[in-house]
Parts: structure tokens; sequence; C-alpha cells
């Protein structure tokens, strides 16, 4: 089998994905442009689009077309963009990069990045049935894609775990509730983005099955991940400080567990979210590279 080429095939999607960004996303214009200006300030920034390529690679390893998704993939990036937003503000994380580059509320302010966030949560929604968009999809399986971003977005998902790890900054955490912080803040999006990639692609009950389950340890291992990043990454590299979990108390994996553990940690749950796609054929060859990434990377 010819070896998987994980570079070519990110930047393929990536530029697949931000030029289906930049051309749905609304330009700044009348009283509302600044707002929207700092959406599309924080929405074309970078970042590894990990989310809508999961949603697509999802599709791909159930045989179906990924161009006809795009429009979920996009929202997807909108919700995890917004989500990056308001982490940032002073209220919540209180930081002045992000990719390397000046926070949302550091540009624009506090008030106006805060709607932003807001708008792109909306805006995600409205893409992701738009009808002019989604017209050749089933509306039963777009009515429960939506049900299951909506889901993963809100208070069973990321705004629970959110909220979770806010309230317990500074106070002692067990292995329980951790993990409920991280599969709910970052874990949830991440797996329903592959779910929502296999359940458009119209892939069978097993395969949604199996899927569902890879997203589930891979967003586990994202996560776990990006707290060994907080530890170990570099500022350069990262674009964004380092050390900043251990400032504000949060509830990390390495603080629980030591680095060695944590590690070992991510690594188990690379090796499950790789055997859930045992079933699979070299169509889920992406899935399998980008689980690997996701525990390697560094960034």
């Amino acid at each position: 089998m010819k070896t998987f080429d994980l570079s070519t095939y990110l930047k393929k999607q990536q530029d697949l994905i931000n030029s289906a960004l930049d051309k749905w996303l609304p330009k700044p214009h009348g009283p509302s442009g600044p707002v929207v200006e700092a959406m599309r300030y924080s929405l074309m920034s970078g970042g590894k689009r990990v989310r809508p390529i999961l949603l697509l690679a999802g599709a791909q390893a159930v045989g179906s077309d990924q161009k006809a998704l795009l429009p979920g993939a996009c929202a997807l990036e909108c919700i995890h963009t917004y989500s990056l937003i308001h982490d940032d503000l002073p209220a919540m994380d209180d930081d002045d990069l992000r990719r390397g580059r000046p926070t949302c509320h550091k540009v624009y302010g506090e008030a106006v990045a805060i709607l932003a966030g807001d708008g792109l949560l909306t805006y995600a929604f409205e893409l992701i049935c738009k009808p002019e968009l989604t017209q050749n999809i089933s509306p039963r399986l777009l009515g429960e894609a939506i049900f299951l971003l909506a889901r993963a977005a809100g208070v069973s998902g990321m705004v629970g775990g959110q909220t979770a790890d806010i309230l317990m900054e500074g106070r002692p955490v067990d292995a329980e509730t951790l993990s409920f912080i991280h599969s709910h803040k970052t874990g949830a999006l991440i797996q329903t983005s592959v779910e929502i990639g296999a359940l458009l692609g119209r892939g069978n009950d097993e395969e949604l099955y199996h899927l569902k389950r890879y997203g589930d340890f891979l967003g586990l291992a994202f996560q776990i991940k990006d707290d060994l990043l907080d530890v170990e990454g570099d500022r350069e590299i990262l674009g964004k400080p380092v050390g900043s979990d251990d400032r504000n108390l949060k509830a990390t994996y390495p603080a629980l567990f030591g680095l060695k553990e944590t590690r070992r940690r991510a690594q188990e749950l690379l090796k499950q979210a790789l055997s859930e796609l045992e079933l699979f054929d070299d169509s889920a060859e992406p899935l399998r590279a980008i689980a690997r990434y996701v525990v390697e990377r560094d960034r």
C-alpha cells in the first residue's frame, strides 16, 4: 500500500475549507461591519481545521462525496472559533495571543469580541442548514446532524465542560471529574465531527458505531495532548503562551497524574482509536493518520 502523505492531505483539506469559509462568511458592511470584521479576523487567522477535516474524513471513510458536506464542516469551525474567542476573554483564560496574533478582544474590545463569538455560533447553524447549500442532503439526516451539533456545543457538551473547568479552578479534582471536563469541553465537538461526517455520508449502523467510538477516544487524546503541550510546548511553535493551565490552577492530566502517566494515557487512547478503524479499508487512512498526528503533534 502506498504510504499516506498526511501533510499533503491536510494542506489540501485546509485550503478547501479556508476557501469555503472565506466565500460563505459575510463581508463587513454597514453598521454591523465591525462585528463581522472581528468574526473574520478570528476565523481566518490560521488554525489546523481539525474538526472540519475530521468531518470530511468521516464521510470519506464510509465512501461519501466530501465536498457536498462542506457547509457542515465549515459550521464546525465557526463553533470552534467562537469557543476560542470566548475562552480568551478576561473573564475566562485572559489570553493575549491566539495562533500567534493578538486575541480578538485585544483588537476589537471585549464587547465586540463577545458578539463576534455569538455571531459565529449562530452563523454555524445558518450555514449547516442553508437551503441552497444543503438541498442534496436528506432532511431527516440533516435534522439529526443539527441535533448532534447543538448537543456537542451546548450544556451537554462544550459549554457544560467549560463550566465544570471554570468551577474547578484551584480545587482538588479526581479522575472522574477530570475525564468529564475533557470529554465535554474538547472531546464532544471532536467526536461529533466524525459522527456527523459518517451520518451525512450515509454510513451504516456498524460504521457509525465504530466511528463514534473512534471520535470518543480521539477527542480525549486531543485534550490530554493539549495539557502536555501547555507544560512542554514551545510558545513560538504554539503561537500562544504556555503554562497558563498551571498559573490558573486548571484541572489537567499532568497535574493529576504526572507527565509520564499522561503520555502513557495518550498512547493508550491512540491505540483504542485505531482499533475502532479495523473494519474500514484504505478510505479510513486519513482518520488513522490524524489520530497519530493528534498524539504526536507539537502545536
